[in-house]
Formats: structure tokens, sequence, C-alpha cells
């Protein structure tokens, strides 16, 4: 593989004091998926900042505005053109060739539809352009032949979730991968085993670039360990200490009290702790030993749990 890029869904919350986020991400980044286009067109001079703002081998990829797949999805309208337009001047700016392109979950792939998609794809001018196509709520294996046939013609990219087994329906030399977990929503984080399914799916792909977006609700922390395992062959620690010490140190993140039982494993059991020097789990593998009643505080949660696991930290 000559190119594996890993990086996330926006810089807006890499936060570094008395720096730029775009500035702070890139040192620590080398791609990232330009997430805000889908919602609003940002001025032009705005987005050839963020190229100034990043070194010259930083990539991005850029989500096209919804003008042109939600709604009226592919229509060839007035409005859907300009938007395709505009998003082509920011990908120009931005020095990528990797546009993005998301139908809703709603989305039915009807043949109508898809001689829709044809027309409006060959309507455009891609010059330089990849499209990745993600169509939400189908899975790669049940993608209509007629729409993967149309895809590759115009040499575009299956956009999938590598986290959730997915691979794309057809081979190309680029893996583009958008990762949401296994959670509701995105509201997971992975673990070292699940990441190096991850990183053993993109290797045995076959694809010459894999680009992986993550989109996890930590996903700062999460693309970080992937990047720190491809470099080192290790994964990075999620806390300082171990065992029920960081169990309790992830709790006292964000838990509120009182809280039951059902509740703490809602809310705090996809978390990573340190379950010894070696190895970490979510935290719904300590919690579900807890007793069923209404903890009042973080104490008696650990308390609770050293007295069931017979863990002393």
């Amino acid at each position: 593989m000559r190119e594996y890029l890993i990086g996330t869904g926006g810089w807006a919350y890499f936060h570094v004091p008395r720096l730029h986020p775009l500035i702070a991400y890139s040192r620590a980044f080398n791609f990232v998926e330009v997430n805000s286009t889908f919602y609003n067109v940002p001025p032009l001079e705005q987005v050839e900042r963020w190229r100034k703002l990043v070194p010259h081998d930083f990539q991005f990829a850029v989500r096209a505005h919804r003008e042109l797949t939600y709604g009226r999805v592919f229509q060839r309208t007035p409005e859907a053109f300009a938007a395709f337009q505009k998003m082509k001047q920011i990908c120009d700016a931005l020095k990528t060739d990797i546009l993005h392109l998301q139908t809703p979950a709603s989305f039915e792939l009807s043949e109508a539809i898809i001689d829709e998609f044809n027309q409006f794809v060959s309507s455009l001018d891609l010059g330089k352009l990849r499209l990745v196509l993600e169509i939400r709520g189908v899975r790669p294996s049940k993608l209509p032949i007629k729409l993967s046939r149309i895809m590759q013609n115009y040499n575009m990219i299956h956009c999938v979730d590598v986290s959730k087994g997915e691979m794309p329906a057809y081979d190309s030399d680029m893996l583009y991968s958008r990762l949401f977990g296994k959670g509701k929503q995105n509201v997971y984080q992975p673990t070292d085993e699940e990441l190096v399914e991850i990183d053993n799916r993109v290797s045995d792909s076959g694809a010459q670039k894999a680009v992986m977006s993550f989109h996890f609700v930590r996903m700062y922390k999460d693309a970080a360990r992937l990047k720190i395992y491809k470099q080192t062959g290790k994964f990075p620690r999620v806390t300082g200490s171990t065992g029920l010490s960081s169990l309790e140190e992830v709790l006292s993140e964000d838990s509120s009290f009182p809280s039951t039982k059902q509740e703490l494993m809602r809310s705090q059991g996809w978390k990573l702790f340190e379950l010894d020097e070696n190895k970490r789990v979510h935290a719904e593998e300590l919690l579900q030993q807890l007793a069923e009643k209404t903890y009042t505080n973080i104490s008696e949660v650990i308390d609770s749990l050293r007295s069931t696991t017979g863990r002393p930290t």
C-alpha cells in the first residue's frame, strides 16, 4: 500500500493552547475530512487560508453539500449544478481530488433513481475529481449491480464503514472508510483488537491508497491510537492507572449521580479503561458486575466492584 491516511471528520474540537485548531491538528494527523461543507458552503477565501495553515503534504477530503444528495436526490437542477461547482472550487483550493457524496438513510435505489444518478454524474465536469459515494442504509453486499457498474465506469470509490465489518462492493485502487463503530450512532470506543481488525481489513483490501476518517465520539484519540499502532506496533494507554483506579478515572470524566447500574452501563459502558498493564476493555465488563441499585457517587461504585470482583485497586 503506497498511502495510508488516518484522520477524522473535522478539526474544530482539536484544542491546543495558543494554536489554531487546524495547525494543531495537522501536527498530529496527515489527513482530514472537511465535514462542514455538507451543511454550509464556506467563502473561498477561508478555504484558501485552511490550505495555507497545513504542511504541503497534508491531505483533505471534502464532503459535498447536501444540495447534491438530499431532498431532490441527484436531480439535474440549476441548484445542484451550482452546488457542485462550488464544491469543485473548494477541492481545487484545498488541492484535493476527493469529493465525498452521501445519500440519506431513506434513499431508495429504484431503477429510475439509478438512471437519474447516471445522467447526473455524466453531466458533471469532474476534471481530476474522484467521487466517493456513501449509500446509507444499504449494505455493500446489497448494492445493485447496475449501480455498481455505473460507479466503476466513473472510477468512483464505494465508501463503507470498515469498523462495522463492511468492505466495498467492488475492488478499487482506493479504500475510503468513514468509521462510526458498533455503538448507537457514534458513541463507541474501539478496543485494541477491533482496531487491529480494521487495520487487517484495510491491508487485505488490495487498495493502493487507504483513507480512514474516524467519527467515533472520541475520534481524535481513537485515530491517534491506530496511527501510533501503525508506527510502533503497540497501542498507547488510555489512562495513567490500571484496574479499578483506571475505571475511576474514566467514570470521573462525566458520570452523573445518582445513577442506577443500567444508567451507568448505558452512559459509561462504551468507554475503554486499563484492565491491567497489557489489556484495555470496555467499562461495561466491570460495570455489569454491579449490584442492581442506585449509586450516589463514584466511590460507592468502586467500593461495590472491589467487593464483588476482589480487585484491590
